[in-house]
């Protein structure tokens, strides 16, 4: 989970590396109604450091949701609830819709595909 993500066609990914960034964050896409992935993991972690390809990729064919990058280790304010890494958090309108936690790029895939229809 290093500073430096893939490129980024549209502008929808963002590596919040502090508490306040990832609130930040998190408030304007809710005030923008836009629907928002957040990976949190740690650079630490192999599993995370396998998905963060394919959340990156997705990130390019989703334009209209907001892609998170959030590292645990950084954000320790907001991801205390955060048990297992990566976590996968899917948010409408400032609320959480749905979560999971773990490998599988296809099912990350089927996860951001019903989340943003």
């Amino acid at each position: 989970m290093g500073s430096n993500l893939p490129v980024n066609f549209h502008g929808n990914l963002v590596n919040a590396t502090t508490d306040k960034e990832l609130s930040t964050v998190l408030s304007q896409a809710k005030a923008e109604k836009r629907p928002v992935v957040v990976n949190y993991g740690a650079s630490w972690c192999h599993a995370c450091r396998q998905m963060l390809p394919t959340f990156c990729n997705l990130s390019n064919e989703y334009p209209q949701s907001l892609f998170v990058n959030a590292d645990i280790d950084k954000c320790e304010q907001e991801t205390q609830d955060v048990r297992y890494t990566p976590t996968f958090r899917f948010y409408r309108n400032g609320e959480k819709v749905d979560e999971f936690y773990g490998t599988g790029p296809q099912r990350l895939r089927d996860r951001v595909w019903l989340q943003s229809s």
